[in-house]
This record gives C-alpha cells, structure tokens and sequence, in this order.
C-alpha cells in the first residue's frame, strides 16, 4: 500500500530543492502565499457598508442583497486591475491626485473608487492621506509571481458581458458567449489577438498555482515524454520539467498560442528538451508519449467534444501510457463548492461543463480509456488518471 503521507512529503521536498538551487524559492513562496491570499473568503469583502442605527451598531442589508450587488464589488477590482492601480502604488503611497493624473481620471470620481478599494482591502489611506498598496491587493500587480491582473481583467470583460445572458443558456443550452460576441469563445480569441493574448496571460498565470498543485500531489518519477495538450505558453509543461530533468516534453497548442509560447521557451532552462508544435487537438496529436496531460481542457467541452480530444489522446499514447486530467470534480449532493459555480461560467462561456467522479468514469470509458485513481491536490483542483481500456 502506498504511503500517502510520505508519497506527498517525498514531493514536497523534491520540488522545494529545485527551487532553492535554482534561486527561485521566493517564486514558490510568493504563489503559495498570493494563492492563499486570494482564495480566501472574507465576509467582509462581500458586504455592503450598511447603516449604522441610533445604538451605532452596523445593520448590514439583507444577505440576498448583498449576493445580488456583489458584482459592484468585481467591476471596482476590474476598475482597479483595468487601470493599474496596484502598479502605480508599488513604489510607495501616491495621492488621489497623483493617481488620477497617472490614468487620466476625474480626481472626485477616483476618489470614490479609492475609497471602496480601501473598504475592500485592496489598499488603504495613510496618516496623510494617501493611498497605498497592501497585501491583499499585490496580485492585482502585473508581471509578479502570483498575478491575478490579467485573470480579473479577462472575467472582468468576456465574462461579465456573458454573464448578462445567463438566462438565455440556462434556456437554450447555448453559451451566453456566442450572443454578445457572435462565435465560439476559442475562435473569438484566436481573431482577436489583445482578448487572446490577455486570456492566454490569465490562464499563464493560473498554471502558476496548478503547477505546484500537480507536483506536490503527482509523481511524474519514470515518465520519458509527456505532451501538454492546450498548455497555452506551457508554463505547467515547463514547471513539470525543470523538476524531472529526465523529461522530454512537447508544447501542443494552436498556431497563434505557440507563435507566443515560443519566446518565453527559447527563455528557459529547459527550452532544449521542450518542444512547441501548432496544431488542432480535435483532429490529431503528436504521437508516442508516455503521458498526455489536459489542464483546464475538457471541461470547456460537451460530452462530445471532449470524447473526441480523450479518444485523440488514447490513439496517440503509448500502449501503457496516461492521461492526466487536471480540473474541478464536482462533489455529488448539496454540499457548497467553487466547482458548482465555475460549471455555470462554462456553460456559459463555451458550452462546455465540470464533471463529478462518475460523469468522468463514463466519459473516460467511451473515450475507451479507464479511470484508473482521482488524486486531490491542495486547490480546488483534482488530478483525474486514465489508462487505456
């Protein structure tokens, strides 16, 4: 029987070796601290101000409510992250005004936003009036480990005009997506290059936190090659690889993703056993890997699609190869869980949807692989494993 424990603490140690010899330990500490940061609920940050009584004690307005205004909360952090607030102030406290002259704004309506990003912790007000950066409010800072700019920037936009549509998906079965921007939310981004490169940024800076979810919970110790498919600008492949130097790894992604994806190899310690390759995972993939891996892929497709890119999978790999799939598993019954709400966003976003454990175990088996373990990690996210039948 395998230690699970010590299978985990092997992991651990194994990957903050690699980032102590390589200097970037404070990498790691940076994800896993903004990581933490950003996930956490605080009642407060989704509050109303409310009023205070005769007694001076706060009366909150109903909870309904605040659920229905919560996104006055998400357009005053989109606000932030649209007008780089969080890199204005990382070099110390500036004014209103100061601020204001930075963006080209109205320093009274500023003033206003501000005022709500302090009463949301994303900065606060000093002594002297001005504003400055805290520590809930760093991800927010572009081209800093643990980003989320680009990710609030991408929900702020796409998904918030989606999202206006939701009753017409949840009538139609049909991405709200399609309405407002007339296709497929992939084929939107692949004409759309400053959407495109600002998603591709967002989901780069996602796989930050997926990656050391993987590789603290999966050992990847034995595999030879390993194909991402869909890895963006392979910042999972590429994490995965500087901790198994053993590894060759391909980069499979569309034509437009690897143009970009390339430059930020050719930058890497590992760009000489990573190769990038353009094509369409819906018709065919590089062949004769140990493991393929899909992050954050099959849940933006039906059932029918993401048959197609499995079954795609399992003709390409090894006769004792993988399949690794890296998203949310829904938990049956009624129990509250991120996964039931990022469900609805795929629905309406791309048409595609989150899975519970044996909505997996039926997509697996016709795509005519086997659901062989599903390992959680520490995130929302689980690692789904698939051999062939």
């Amino acid at each position: 029987m395998v230690n699970v424990a010590a299978l985990r603490l092997g992991l651990l140690f194994r990957v903050v070796s690699h980032r102590v010899k390589t200097g970037r330990w404070h990498e790691l500490w940076q994800v896993l601290r903004n990581g933490s940061a950003s996930t956490q609920i605080r009642a407060t940050h989704f509050a109303a101000p409310g009023l205070l009584s005769p007694k001076g004690k706060r009366i909150q307005p109903p909870p309904l409510f605040q659920m229905a205004s919560a996104y006055w909360i998400s357009q005053a952090i989109y606000a932030a992250a649209k007008f780089g607030i969080a890199d204005i102030l990382k070099d110390g406290p500036k004014s209103c005004r100061e601020i204001a002259s930075a963006i080209k704004a109205d320093e009274a309506s500023l003033f206003r936003l501000m005022r709500v990003l302090c009463m949301l912790e994303v900065c606060r007000a000093n002594d002297a009036g001005n504003f400055e950066l805290i520590e809930f409010g760093r991800p927010l800072q572009s081209g800093v480990s643990g980003s989320l700019r680009a990710m609030v920037l991408t929900l702020g936009e796409l998904h918030y005009q989606s999202w206006g549509h939701l009753c017409e998906s949840v009538q139609t079965g049909h991405p709200g997506f399609e309405r407002v921007y007339g296709g497929k939310m992939f084929e939107f981004l692949e004409k759309n290059s400053d959407a495109g490169e600002t998603f591709n940024l967002a989901m780069t800076d996602f796989s930050a936190f997926v990656s050391y979810a993987v590789l603290l919970s999966y050992d990847f110790f034995g595999i030879k090659s390993i194909v991402d498919v869909g890895g963006g600008y392979g910042k999972l492949l590429t994490s995965i690889l500087d901790v198994y130097p053993q590894m060759q790894g391909v980069l499979f992604d569309l034509p437009a993703v690897i143009d970009a994806a390339n430059a930020q190899i050719d930058s890497l310690p590992c760009r000489d056993r990573c190769a990038a390759i353009a094509g369409n995972f819906l018709e065919s993939l590089p062949r004769g890997a140990d493991l393929y891996l899909l992050s954050g892929v099959i849940h933006d497709w039906d059932d029918r699609g993401a048959q197609l890119i499995l079954r795609n999978c399992r003709n390409a790999m090894r006769s004792n190869g993988r399949v690794l799939v890296v998203e949310c598993v829904v938990p049956d019954g009624s129990e509250p869980s991120f996964s039931k709400l990022l469900d609805l966003n795929m629905l309406v976003m791309t048409g595609g949807r989150e899975r519970t454990a044996g909505e997996f175990l039926d997509l697996l088996s016709e795509a005519g692989l086997k659901l062989s373990r599903i390992i959680p990690t520490a995130s929302p996210l689980s690692i789904i494993e698939a051999v062939r039948k």
